[in-house]
């Protein structure tokens, strides 16, 4: 199996700013006129003026533009940014985050073979795997990834996926990523892991060892709730053969239109994370004073049980995070109706802030459990918001 790549050792060692910057940098493009946006190519096929240039492009179909099924100039530059800014040789992007999720897993597994998943992961990837894979053979067994003992005791001789998502979509929950990653390589298994929560900027997974890494572009990376795509990063090796393989045969392809809007929305990742982190950890630690609130889930408050896990492999955190509430899940419902700032939704990642109530898994206690995602309102707003609501349905609230 491949090893950390040293690229991507050498890139989480760069300072964030400077290794944006780099990123950013080639914005004036003598190709484009000097536009400070790259233009949306639309086409769907580019014309040779040889056929000996036509046939020398069927050579390599990733980097040569040829049909925009398979590459286009507008995706082309997206994806060169995200690989930098994720510290990975190369990037592919999808239509959406699903298909990126998709790609990436059956790229690793076939008829017969074995996965573990953490039993936490985002539902329509749990979907997949438990109900939609196993219609080819492939079996799935899901664990409580925060302990990595629980892997190993998963793992079967045909196990060739560990799948990670860390941390995880409800109870924000951390596997360790290195020890996860040295541990698949050790039984001849890849690891796959969903680094959407901590965006490229507070989380780098290849340069703990981890395979491929895939985002939702829909949520931090676009920012702006205007789009929706996914992207597969990782070594030139894993994600040319998505690519050539599951990318061109599958057709989740992301449009021109789509990357150009991600790509603005990518130059103000920077600024919009470092709002989301100050204001989701001061909503958050509000929330833990309100009695109604049994236990807050957010890696970055020194609360959470794996809080120095968080520090050790992140280097900032975002504001989407969940409560476990002791009143009924009724009241909660009612609770969110009464919020005026939190758009009830369930998506993130825009400048809304956003609220869902869901009944607890079998994971956890009794009660119900609130997710509150964290915009780029005024947080003091937000606060007063929870407690307007709170007191509205006669909750007991702690004044700010």
């Amino acid at each position: 199996m491949s090893q950390p790549n040293n690229k991507n050792q050498q890139n989480s060692k760069v300072p964030l700013e400077e290794r944006f910057t780099q990123t950013a940098y080639d914005a004036l493009d003598t190709r484009h006129h000097g536009a400070i946006h790259v233009p949306i190519y639309q086409n769907s096929l580019f014309a040779f003026e040889t056929y000996e240039a036509f046939e020398h492009a069927f050579k390599d179909l990733m980097h040569n533009h040829i049909y925009s099924r398979g590459n286009n100039p507008t995706v082309s530059y997206l994806e060169q940014k995200l690989a930098e800014l994720e510290g990975a040789e190369e990037a592919k992007c999808f239509a959406s985050g699903m298909g990126a999720i998709s790609a990436s897993i059956l790229s690793c597994v076939g008829q017969g073979d074995h996965t573990v998943c953490v039993d936490q992961a985002y539902g329509p990837t749990k979907e997949l795997l438990s109900l939609y894979m196993s219609r080819f053979g492939v079996e799935t067994t899901f664990v409580d990834g925060r302990f990595i003992d629980n892997i190993r005791e998963a793992a079967r001789p045909n196990t060739k996926l560990i799948y990670l998502e860390s941390p995880t979509t409800m109870y924000f929950e951390l596997q360790d990523l290195q020890a996860c990653a040295a541990y698949a390589r050790s039984i001849g298994a890849r690891t796959i892991i969903d680094g959407t929560w901590a965006t490229p900027l507070y989380q780098n997974p290849l340069a703990l060892g981890v395979d491929l890494v895939v985002h939702s572009i829909t949520k931090y990376i676009g920012g702006h709730s205007d789009c929706v795509g996914g992207v597969v990063l990782g070594s030139r090796e894993l994600v040319g053969r998505i690519g050539n393989q599951e990318y061109m045969l599958l057709g989740a392809i992301m449009t021109p239109q789509t990357a150009a809007l991600v790509s603005k929305g990518l130059r103000t990742l920077p600024l919009r994370m470092e709002r989301h982190e100050s204001s989701g950890l001061a909503v958050a630690e509000h929330v833990r004073t309100l009695p109604f609130v049994r236990r807050v889930n957010h890696p970055g408050l020194p609360s959470h049980p794996q809080h120095d896990l968080a520090v050790s492999q992140m280097s900032g955190s975002s504001s989407l995070f969940s409560f476990v509430a002791d009143a009924p899940l009724q009241t909660m419902k009612a609770w969110a109706d009464e919020l005026k700032y939190f758009k009830i939704g369930v998506s993130w990642g825009g400048f809304e802030s956003l609220v869902t109530v869901n009944p607890v898994s079998e994971h956890s206690e009794d009660g119900c459990i609130v997710r509150l995602y964290v915009g780029l309102e005024s947080p003091q707003d937000l606060i007063a918001d929870i407690n307007r609501a709170a007191a509205a349905l006669s909750l007991n609230v702690v004044s700010t």
